[in-house]
């Protein structure tokens, strides 16, 4: 595979996060405020979205923001 053709593979992303019932699990303390960011088309867009959001709740020791690799799931070879 050429680099050209892995840059423009969509390989989607999903980013979203919330507030955490203790820093050592990743159990949410309610489901239902899960902040579902957005879905990007590739990691980079991704990891900027990520960094954003976890940045800007960084006063929240609690809250965690995670990058789901969604094509994984889609095709798993």
């Amino acid at each position: 595979m050429t680099e050209q053709t892995r840059e423009s593979k969509q390989l989607l992303h999903l980013v979203f996060g919330g507030e955490l019932e203790s820093l050592e699990s990743t159990e949410f303390k309610d489901t239902s405020k899960i902040d579902v960011v957005g879905i990007y088309p590739n990691y980079a867009q991704a990891h900027a979205a990520w960094k954003s959001k976890a940045q800007s709740t960084v006063d929240n020791a609690q809250m965690r923001y995670f990058v789901v690799h969604l094509h994984r799931f889609l095709d798993p070879a």
